[in-house]
C-alpha cells in the first residue's frame, strides 16, 4: 500500500486560497496519474482534479475550473492543488489519490485507485 500523506487545509473565508500538498515515498511516483477527491458531510466522493505521470494533462470537475489549479513536482514526489475564490460549497474532505496503472495519460476513476490519503479538512465560512 503507498502512503499518501496530504496537508494544507483549514479555515477560510469565502473568497480566500488554500494550497494543499500531497507526498509520498513511492520511488515510482513519477509513473502514475495523481489526483484530488472530496466528500462533503453526507454526500458521496466526488472527483475534483487529476494530473498526469509527466505533468502534461490536466482535468478538472466543472464545478472547480477557472478557480483550482493542479500541479506537481516528481523530483519532490508531491503533487499540489492551489484552491483559489474558493466558496462554502468547496468545504468538504479532500483525499489524494494515485492510479495504480504506470504511464496511463487519462484522468482518474474510482475504479483505477490504487491508494488513498488520510484527508485533510477544508473549511470555508460565508
Amino acid at each position: 500500500q503507498v502512503q499518501l500523506v496530504e496537508s494544507g487545509g483549514g479555515l477560510v473565508q469565502a473568497g480566500g486560497s488554500l494550497r494543499l500538498s500531497c507526498a509520498s515515498s513511492l520511488r515510482t511516483l513519477n509513473r502514475h496519474t495523481m489526483g484530488w477527491f472530496r466528500q462533503a458531510p453526507g454526500k458521496e466522493r466526488e472527483f475534483v482534479a487529476a494530473i498526469t505521470w509527466s505533468g502534461t494533462s490536466t482535468f478538472y470537475a466543472d464545478s472547480v475550473k477557472g478557480r483550482f489549479t493542479i500541479s506537481r513536482e516528481n523530483a519532490k514526489n508531491t503533487m499540489y492543488l492551489q484552491m483559489n475564490s474558493l466558496k462554502p460549497e468547496d468545504t468538504a474532505v479532500y483525499y489524494c489519490a494515485i492510479d495504480h496503472r504506470e504511464f496511463y495519460s487519462g484522468s482518474l476513476s474510482f475504479e483505477t485507485i490504487g491508494s488513498w490519503g488520510q484527508g485533510t479538512q477544508v473549511t470555508v465560512s460565508s
